[in-house]
């Protein structure tokens, strides 16, 4: 992650247990943890309108933030998990990791495509088909990526494949299995052109002259 820490406000919450929780979300709150570290962990809650916002802009648990709670010193923290109501979808708690600068994490970081209108393979009537769009990495939190890039131009013909080993790691970057080099996307041929070329397979093989006998047999 490149560029300065984002800050995430909260508040300390003075209760504990599902009665003080539900009062939070009554108030327009999220109540949420923040554990780790080898300290107390700490009940919080966040303004409901600022982790929806957080969460609809992408990338929330893959971001290391600068958590600051009045009375608190702030502390860098990474979303462990996000508990949503069943119903409409809304977050109703949240667990944040108290992390160091120097702590290896486990996180999904997304993958841009880019130069789209750039790749030749494209150009030619190939037609692009995403695998994977993010990949699982250990990460240092002082340097996550924010996201891995592939670039597509490199693509010359219709059939070309990136894998994983294509792509570029920031430092100290490493995917979490490292004995599989697996595809990441593709350029492949077309519907129409795809049913054109079994069509001609199967006249080609119409053609093929029988050798059973058929012809000038003499019995």
């Amino acid at each position: 992650m490149a560029g300065e820490i984002p800050d995430l406000h909260a508040q300390e919450r003075t209760g504990t247990g599902k009665g003080a929780a539900r009062a939070a979300r009554r108030a327009g709150m999220v109540p949420g943890i923040v554990f780790g570290g080898d300290v107390d962990p700490l009940p919080i809650n966040i303004p409901h309108n600022i982790l929806l916002k957080r969460l609809k802009a992408g990338r929330f648990k893959s971001t290391l933030f600068n958590l600051k709670v009045d009375g608190q010193d702030d502390v860098r923290v990474i979303c462990r998990d996000v508990q949503r109501d069943v119903v409409n979808d809304l977050p109703t708690h949240l667990d944040l990791m108290r992390l160091r600068r120097t702590t290896k994490i486990n996180l999904f970081i997304g993958i841009d495509f880019q130069n789209e209108d750039d790749c030749p393979a494209i150009r030619k009537g190939g037609v692009l088909t995403t695998i994977r769009n993010e990949v699982e990495l250990i990460v240092t939190a002082g340097d996550i990526p924010e996201l891995l890039i592939v670039d597509l131009s490199k693509l010359e013909e219709i059939g070309d494949t990136v894998h994983f080993s294509d792509i570029e790691l920031p430092e100290g970057a490493r995917p979490v299995i490292s004995d599989r080099d697996f595809v990441i996307c593709n350029v492949s041929a077309p519907s129409a052109l795809k049913s054109d070329m079994d069509e001609d397979d199967e006249v080609a093989a119409d053609e093929v002259p029988t050798t059973d006998g058929e012809d000038g047999d003499d019995a």
